[in-house]
């Protein structure tokens, strides 16, 4: 018989995690809260954590065999007999490296904190199953950051 597993204390939990740079932890959250509500999904428990090129380097190599820097990294945890249920959950780390959304923002003509939101909204798109490692799947994620971020972000003057 399986042992009940207590819940989470909060569905979500924002940590920042970066000497000098941040964004708004209330625009994170509402980005989050978003995402999930357009795509059907109810939170288990989403972590995202702001933090550097170091700790996401670090993340990168040791558990994806990725020795490079990179924007975000995703980590669910959500059990794979979930991933075809109606109202899919979840459960999951996102690590967003702060530092790359401010060396790379001007090349995408965009502001720091908007690309750094844009990879929130990456990692929590990968915890509920999207995939960017084909074509198609990169159009699919972009278009649906697009989408989340033009939504949320015309909302709040934060962002």
């Amino acid at each position: 018989m399986p042992v009940p597993v207590e819940p989470y204390p909060e569905p979500l939990s924002i940590e920042h995690d970066h000497s000098s740079l941040s964004v708004d932890a209330d625009t994170v959250e509402a980005l989050i809260r978003h995402v999930l509500e357009a795509e059907g999904a109810r939170p288990v428990h989403v972590s995202v954590v702001l933090s550097d090129h170091d700790t996401v380097r670090r993340l990168n190599a040791a558990y994806l065999d990725h020795d490079y820097d990179t924007d975000v990294l995703s980590f669910s945890l959500r059990d794979e007999d979930e991933a075809d249920a109606p109202a899919p959950t979840a459960e999951g780390e996102v690590y967003v490296d702060l530092d790359t959304a401010e060396e790379r923002h001007e090349e995408f003509e965009t502001t720091f904190e908007r690309e750094a939101y844009r990879y929130v909204v990456h990692g929590v798109l990968h915890l509920l199953g999207y995939d960017d490692g084909t074509e198609d799947g990169q159009e699919t994620m972009r278009a649906l950051e697009n989408q989340y971020l033009d939504a949320v972000l015309s909302e709040d003057p934060a962002g």
